[in-house]
């Protein structure tokens, strides 16, 4: 049976202070698993850029899930926070609450953990193991140039807003899931729903470009409010505009709406940015290769509010908000 400290060895201890293109110095690796503390230091005139994620078995994530698909997404999601600030990964600790040690089940996992962690140079530098029921958290650092990182409260009065991707497979794919709705065989639902892609390199791209962003975790309704108000400003969204797959299309308009605009778990980046910069924001997309979907338009100052219009401009009375984990299903 393993130990602690085996399946630490086993699953986890890998090369955390190998030279890298962008750590080429001694100074800017991490240095990981082996002591009592980890030691990082970003780049010179760049700012640590720090996020913590949790997921729960049963709230974020099925019991059948496949292991390698969990791995993936408990890093992508804490990547997707840092995209959202225009920040590079850097290193991430790794909290694991196990309800037994299943040698097969931390294999698959630590694989997709590993794989995602060095698309992006991203090494695992420290965290803790116990037993207990099924819970993964973990804390990513990544760096952004000093004064540049993208934050919720600089949307302006004239700003266009934009999304990435397309929005609404993973609800759609929970919902499907559930058998609230039927899944076409073309679908790849379940695939959004558990390997969510990171845009880190969208993110990065964006410092200097986009006056505030986020990452749509908990639904495009929910997260755009956060900027509206941190920004004090108030948005019209086109909700037909919404970017979305055409498996989600062909689902009935009503829960498109509520997959596209609030359905959660895309991780995509919402962003707005002058109007000026347009052209710089095609060439972004085709340098990054990411689809920008421009949906609305950031209105002048006062009681923050998403003012929903169709493609014609007429007003849509829509109840919609984000996922909150202490009022959801």
């Amino acid at each position: 049976m393993l130990s602690e400290f085996s399946l630490i060895d086993r699953y986890f201890a890998r090369c955390a202070s190998a030279p890298s293109p962008r750590h080429p110095d001694e100074a800017a690796r991490p240095l990981g698993i082996g002591d009592d503390c980890a030691l990082i230091a970003p780049p010179a005139g760049h700012q640590l850029a720090i996020s913590t994620d949790m997921l729960l078995e049963g709230r974020h994530f099925f019991p059948d899930v496949d292991p390698h698909a969990l791995g993936h997404k408990s890093l992508a999601v804490n990547l997707s926070d840092l995209a959202a600030m225009g920040a590079a990964p850097h290193a991430f600790t790794l909290a694991l609450a196990l309800p037994r040690a299943d040698e097969a089940w931390l294999s698959a996992f630590s694989d997709g953990l590993f794989a995602l962690a060095e698309r992006f140079d991203c090494a695992l530098i420290g965290g803790d193991t116990t037993s207990g029921p099924l819970n993964i958290c973990i804390t990513v650092f990544g760096d952004v140039p000093h004064g540049q990182a993208l934050r919720r409260d600089g949307a302006k009065t004239g700003d266009d807003i934009y999304v990435s991707g397309t929005l609404g497979d993973a609800r759609a794919g929970l919902g499907a899931t559930r058998g609230e709705w039927p899944a076409p065989g073309n679908a790849n639902w379940r695939h959004a729903l558990e390997r969510p892609e990171p845009r880190i390199a969208l993110g990065v791209a964006l410092c200097g470009v986009a006056h505030a962003a986020l990452d749509i975790s908990d639904g495009l309704a929910g997260d755009l409010m956060h900027i509206l108000k941190r920004s004090n400003v108030c948005a019209t969204v086109d909700a037909d505009a919404i970017p979305c797959s055409p498996a989600v299309r062909a689902l009935p308009g009503a829960v498109r709406r509520q997959c596209t605009l609030a359905g959660g778990d895309d991780y995509e980046l919402c962003f707005t940015a002058p109007v000026s910069a347009r052209q710089t924001l095609v060439d972004i997309a085709k340098r990054v290769n990411v689809p920008l979907t421009r949906i609305g338009t950031i209105e002048s100052s006062g009681v923050p509010a998403i003012f929903w219009r169709d493609t014609n401009g007429a007003p849509l009375s829509l109840k919609l908000q984000g996922f909150d984990h202490f009022h959801a299903d």
